[in-house]
């Protein structure tokens, strides 16, 4: 029986804990010892007691795509506060909101775990359920006449996805979810 799977294992959550230490640290915004060691602390807790299932990832980040992710998500997040803004100030005006279902193209949880936070990091949608198996999101939009329409909200969920796929999917992973590399 060999010992390497399990090293992998142990190196993998090691690095999950330097990870959320650092998180810690910042969100604290102290570098100190004990922040230090009670972010540790708290890691560790957090890794052994609340075990996960591995996400499988067969693909590879390519900084292009991922690049192109984050300049888009932080204009889309500025766009939306904006707008949210302006609907939240107008008098007498009331949102036409809507649960929109939309069928994602790749199967695989890490696409549809990342693709489902950043729309619900931009304000005026939230992911009100995620089907793993089938891969179809439900989001609630805020305003479906802002957003274009329904089949705008679609398009743009769908765009998301492609950008996530883009920025970390394998070829074969593009391919499988008719993007074109």
């Amino acid at each position: 029986m060999s010992l390497h799977p399990r090293r992998s294992r142990w190196r993998t959550q090691w690095a999950t804990v330097v990870w959320l230490t650092v998180v810690w640290v910042l969100l604290w915004g102290d570098l100190s010892v004990g922040n230090v060691l009670a972010g540790g602390a708290l890691a560790l807790l957090v890794t052994t007691g609340l075990r996960m299932a591995p996400i499988q990832f067969g693909g590879r980040v390519r900084l292009r795509g991922l690049a192109v992710l984050v300049g888009r998500f932080v204009l889309d997040v500025v766009r939306a506060s904006a707008e949210v803004s302006l609907i939240a100030l107008r008098p007498r005006y009331t949102p036409h909101g809507a649960v929109i279902g939309v069928q994602l193209r790749s199967h695989s949880d890490l696409y549809l775990t990342l693709t489902a936070e950043l729309c619900s990091l931009v304000p005026g949608s939230l992911v009100v359920e995620a089907h793993r198996l089938t891969g179809m999101l439900y989001l609630h939009v805020l305003d479906v006449n802002v957003s274009g329409g329904i089949e705008a909200a679609r398009r743009t969920v769908l765009e998301q996805e492609e950008r996530v796929l883009r920025a970390f999917a394998s070829d074969e992973e593009l391919r499988e979810a008719g993007v074109t590399a």
